[in-house]
């Protein structure tokens, strides 16, 4: 069968990192056209700041990702057209609370994806999501 998956040791990846490091040239006049969007940049970190374990049985596949923080609610499981299986959620900074102020901030806020290519002949209607708490 084939399987793609797209991976951090892409040739994507490395490209988006690349062009991530690239200074901001959008204060001047010289605007680069050919420069990514934002949100394709944020959906980029996303992607490589999300793991993920994909293991292949004899007639179905199973993803392990990692989203710390979120609830079941918080994640959408979905497949887009191309058979392009889309896994997302967001995680949000906690409100501070009144007296309180945050002397280190290391754990990461925002949004969590991966984007995995099914097989052609994958059964779209038979994926189901499982949500635990703490790993498997």
């Amino acid at each position: 069968m084939d399987f793609r998956v797209m991976s951090l040791e892409s040739p994507l990846f490395h490209t988006l990192q690349h062009m991530m490091d690239m200074p901001d040239d959008s204060a001047g006049d010289n605007k680069t056209y050919n420069a990514p969007t934002r949100s394709y940049v944020r959906d980029a970190k996303a992607m490589a700041a999300t793991p993920a374990d994909v293991k292949e049985y004899s007639n179905s596949y199973m993803f392990e990702i990692d989203m710390p923080g979120l609830k079941s609610g918080d994640i959408k499981v979905q497949v887009e057209d191309d058979n392009v299986l889309l896994i997302s959620g967001e995680r949000k900074r906690n409100e501070e609370k009144e007296g309180a102020k945050y002397l280190r901030i290391e754990r990461r806020v925002g949004k969590l994806m991966r984007k995995f290519v099914l097989p052609e002949n994958a059964n779209t209607d038979a994926v189901s999501a499982v949500c635990q708490d703490g790993g498997a």
